[in-house]
């Protein structure tokens, strides 16, 4: 594997300036240093480098956002604006956002170890198209009107009908895989329905969200309305327990997102969640194979595998299996390895010594279980926090490799002789965000569509998303869908409305 380390990019001086002050908590419009005494290191994974510091903010610090909030959103300064008044406080935000775009890029990549190239299409590109379309949702939250058929008191007639309301006080946790992106699918649905917010990113990725604070300020979206809590454990614990959020949205791991849902059920707090991912590709006989290895490496390998939609288990029709697995070896172990802010890399780095360590220990437990490596299987020998893309075969369905969310670039394959057989393998997973299915018959993939237990199917591509697309997942993939009209429900009540006359 080649490793390339010329033609950075140049770090901005307001990015370098940016990380190098001292952070505080972006709470009722302004910058606070918080109350609790305590900091958390950030950290560039291209290097192993201290980045910045931030709040480690404690309950009294969370108490602090979220009555912000909570008193934002009473007085109604955000909630009772006009939908089109909202609508362009927005999309003033996706401007900013726009004109900031390098600033944000070099700071994501910077902050989690990501390519420059998907910061700029992905993390900015892709995050101001949400804004964009999401923004317009704000005048068009509509109910419906009924027909009902009450019989008393006899003679008397109704109307009825239903409105959308804004939920209230929206916590939202945000997870270091794609810190700006997520933040914002959390952000602008809540506001765009006329909530209050308090985000909290992940510990190690908190910089974007906390210039997102002051970029959404600075938009004209008021004072309370949107805070930002910089934190590790005790500051989720008390943000999603605090009796005065009315609605957790919460992006990461099953097992953290099930403690959230517990905790949430305690003051009855609406919650979704979205959640990890083990998901499948099944290539039939038809493939094409140049076609197949580009979207396997596309679908596995994207932000070194740390997505949530990632494909991690490759389902191949045995007549096909050696040919395009060796393919993809052979590609996945040219892929160039380096920093984020070389634009000429491919592979980068993990986002944590602690991520990497978790991702090589799933790698040989793999080897221990008996499966071959015919691509990567250690860390890089580099700065940093890198681990080669891996390709594993002489897996089994109940290896550990195939049934448990290693979140790196670890891709095993097992072949397959009839579809029934690759449905069931790919259906056989306490998971179910997503698959992809790749073939040329159009009635094959009609066919086996309804039958994968996945949020979203693709079909010969994997991992694309579009604002209008609702995803989430089936079983423990989580609770509740992002993007598009159901993004906007899962922040709003419904309240029936019934008139006699």
């Amino acid at each position: 594997m080649e490793s390339q380390n010329n033609g950075a990019v140049a770090i901005r001086d307001e990015v370098a300036s940016f990380t190098a002050r001292e952070h505080g908590l972006f709470i009722d419009g302004g910058w606070r240093t918080g109350r609790s005494p305590a900091r958390l290191d950030v950290f560039n994974p291209a290097t192993g480098a201290r980045l910045a510091q931030v709040v480690d903010a404690d309950a009294a610090d969370i108490d602090a956002a979220v009555t912000s909030a909570a008193r934002a959103f009473e007085s109604g300064v955000w909630r009772k604006l006009r939908p089109a008044d909202r609508e362009r406080i927005l999309l003033k935000l996706a401007d900013a956002l726009e004109a900031n775009g390098e600033t944000f890029a070099q700071l994501e990549t910077l902050n989690q170890g990501k390519s420059i190239n998907v910061a700029r299409a992905v993390e900015v590109g892709a995050t101001v198209e949400y804004v964009r379309y999401m923004a317009g949702w704000a005048t068009k939250i509509t109910g419906e009107t009924m027909d009902v058929s009450i019989p008393f008191p006899p003679g008397t007639r109704y109307t009825a009908y239903t409105r959308r309301e804004p939920v209230g006080v929206v916590a939202g946790i945000v997870p270091w895989n794609f810190p700006l992106m997520i933040a914002v699918w959390k952000l602008i649905p809540a506001l765009a329905s006329g909530c209050s917010i308090v985000i909290k990113p992940s510990p190690e990725t908190p910089l974007t969200a906390l210039l997102l604070a002051q970029l959404a300020c600075e938009a004209g979206v008021p004072p309370g309305v949107f805070n930002v809590v910089t934190g590790g454990a005790e500051a989720g614990d008390a943000l999603v327990k605090h009796r005065l959020v009315n609605k957790i949205s919460f992006t990461g791991s099953t097992r953290t997102g099930k403690l959230v849902g517990t905790a949430a059920v305690q003051n009855m707090t609406r919650f979704s969640l979205e959640l990890g991912g083990k998901n499948p590709i099944v290539m039939l006989a038809d493939v094409d194979t140049e076609a197949a290895v580009q979207g396997v490496l596309a679908g596995a390998f994207f932000n070194q595998g740390q997505v949530c939609a990632a494909a991690s288990r490759l389902y191949v029709h045995r007549s096909r299996y050696a040919q395009i697995t060796e393919a993809l070896a052979a590609a996945a172990d040219s892929m160039k390895l380096g920093p984020g802010l070389d634009p000429a890399t491919q592979i980068n780095p993990l986002v944590s010594a602690r991520h990497r360590d978790a991702v090589v220990r799933y790698i040989e437990r793999g080897r221990a279980e008996g499966a071959t490596l015919l691509c990567g299987g250690a860390p890089a020998e580099a700065d940093g926090f890198y681990v080669k893309p891996t390709v594993m075969t002489g897996v089994g369905q109940d290896s550990t490799v195939v049934r448990e969310e290693i979140f790196g670039p670890v891709l095993a394959a097992i072949p397959f002789d009839d579809t029934s057989e690759a449905i069931r393998m790919a259906n056989d997973s306490p998971y179910g965000l997503t698959a992809s299915l790749w073939t040329n018959d159009l009635k094959a993939a009609l066919n086996l569509i309804p039958e994968i237990q996945a949020g979203t199917v693709w079909v010969n591509c994997h991992i694309p998303l579009d604002p209008s697309l609702p995803f989430g997942g089936f079983k423990q993939s989580g609770i509740g869908r992002e993007f598009g009209r159901q993004a906007i429900d899962g922040f709003t009540e419904v309240k029936s409305v019934c008139i006699a006359h």
